[in-house]
């Protein structure tokens, strides 16, 4: 795609965030004077404190990236996630563009390219699991509260998540192992030859794939797998409970349930490309969803938009002060050559 191209797309794809996200209020049945009515109740110790809970997700998924990146410090990973996920917020397809820039960031701390390209490969496959846990996570808990409508809904439900904790269980088994690796690999390669169309040639595509990750990252994984489990798990927590302070603090009273289940399909719809992170598409989702379950338009949509400001709106500023600090950091010292490899999208 042409430089041109890529840059009308880029503002209709911001267009079509910024008209999802004015419409948002009128789609469940407010207005933005609702909204801002609102907001404007909010206490500067609830402000405070959905900051701090913002603050500790993103300090928790630094965790994530120093385990994958041995010599890694957690405030180079603070820097680092928040240029990457602020050049995301910011692009149609942004995963690409903001891996370069975090890419460039390591390379200039020192980093090899090896090294570079294995902790995107580690990072990615546990975001990838993380996404495959969450809808499972949102039907079980569901499932406990007894919130689904009938017994057949509840059945599907159930097996949905089988499924979902199924495929998670083969892939962290083909990681952990090498033959368990190989044969899901075999098996791979056997259903891309029976499936029709471009599914079947998507998984030839990816033949060999899983191996080449288990190959790549097995000397990080012997000793990091625990931190970056436990790394992602904090982060997810953080931003669940982010999520529930949100609601809370605009009058909105949810079950655990329904806020784990209403966590899990916001972060999924957050992966829709043809937003930036989904900007606009999740947060029509989340406030969709919040009024389904009897919370009030108004106080959905507003927590909704309060959520919304944190995980997306305030990465950008944050990303631009820290790409910042490190030029500041970065000067007179000459910077290495940046080739980019083709890796797993980041989180």
């Amino acid at each position: 795609m042409s430089r041109p191209a890529r840059a009308v797309l880029s503002v209709l794809s911001l267009a079509g965030a910024i008209g999802l996200l004015a419409a948002l209020p009128y789609l469940v049945g407010v207005n933005w004077e609702v909204i801002f009515h609102e907001l404007g109740d909010l206490s500067l110790g609830e402000l405070v404190g959905l900051t701090l809970l913002w603050s500790a997700g993103l300090w928790a998924y630094t965790f994530v990236l120093t385990a994958s990146l041995p010599g890694l410090r957690h405030w180079q990973a603070l820097l680092m996630n928040a240029v990457g996920s602020a050049v995301s917020n910011l692009l149609p397809f942004g995963g690409a563009a903001g891996l370069a820039m975090t890419f460039a960031m390591a390379r200039g701390w020192g980093h090899r390219n090896a090294s570079i390209t294995v902790s995107a490969l580690v990072t990615g496959v546990w975001n990838v699991m993380a996404r495959l846990l969450l809808p499972a996570a949102g039907i079980v808990a569901l499932l406990v509260a007894g919130e689904l409508p009938n017994r057949r809904t509840a059945v599907m439900a159930f097996l949905a998540a089988a499924v979902i904790l199924g495929i998670l269980a083969v892939l962290v088994l083909a990681l952990r192992s090498p033959k368990a690796a190989h044969a899901v690999d075999v098996r791979l390669r056997a259903t891309a030859r029976r499936l029709p169309g471009r599914a079947g040639r998507w998984l030839v595509k990816a033949d060999g794939a899983l191996l080449s990750v288990r190959d790549k990252a097995v000397d990080v994984l012997r000793t990091g797998w625990r931190r970056l489990t436990l790394g992602m798990l904090a982060y997810l927590l953080f931003q669940a409970t982010l999520l529930y302070g949100c609601l809370v603090a605009v009058g909105a009273h949810v079950q655990v349930a329904e806020v784990v289940a209403v966590f899990a399909i916001n972060r999924m719809l957050t992966t829709a490309v043809v937003t930036p992170s989904g900007a606009g598409i999740s947060e029509t989702g989340t406030a969709a969803l919040l009024v389904s379950f009897g919370v009030p338009a108004g106080p959905a949509a507003a927590a909704t938009i309060l959520y919304s400001f944190f995980t997306y709106a305030a990465e950008i500023p944050a990303g631009g002060l820290g790409w910042l600090v490190w030029l500041l950091c970065r000067r007179g010292t000459p910077d290495p050559p940046l080739s980019t490899p083709r890796v797993l999208a980041r989180k």
